[in-house]
Order: C-alpha cells, then structure tokens, then sequence
C-alpha cells in the first residue's frame, strides 16, 4: 500500500496510518487496518492515507 490511497467511510480500511478527509472541512485521524473508515462531520468522506504507521 502507499501513500495516497483513499478509501470511503464504511469500507474497511486497507493500511494502518495517518488518514486525511480530502476536501473541506478537512481532518486528519489515525486508523488502523482492519477498522471500518469513519464519517467526518456527520457526512460519509473519501479519506487518503498520508503517513504510514
């Protein structure tokens, strides 16, 4: 996996790491493999991973 990927709230996240909401408002949180990606703000978000763990 690399840095860059997405992933959408509800889909299980490919990599443990530092994940970023793309777009605005914007939020960083760490999540670890395995785990269902989050909503943002009450709203489903495309979140991309930018720091590996």
């Amino acid at each position: 996996m690399a840095i860059g990927r997405t992933a959408k709230t509800g889909e299980i996240c490919p990599e443990s790491g530092i994940w970023k909401v793309v777009g605005t408002p914007t939020t960083t949180a760490p999540i670890a493999k395995g785990n269902r990606m989050p909503p943002y703000d009450g709203k489903a978000v495309t979140w991309t991973l930018i720091q590996l763990a």
